[in-house]
């Protein structure tokens, strides 16, 4: 247990930590922004296709 104790502390200190995390917040934000854009851009495509097809049907 103190090992692992003390691979946490050497984690926290060192730099390559704290630059994994922020990378990976980042990655995640992004993430949600694409599948934002995406459902977006599928609905509005949705409605225009559904719009069209009533202006084609007789």
């Amino acid at each position: 247990m103190k090992n692992f104790a003390d691979s946490i502390v050497r984690f926290l200190k060192e730099e390559d930590g704290p630059t994994a995390v922020e990378y990976a917040v980042m990655l995640a934000l992004i993430v949600v922004v694409c599948l934002a854009a995406v459902g977006t851009v599928g609905e509005n495509a949705a409605a225009k296709f559904t719009e069209i097809g009533n202006e084609l049907a007789p």
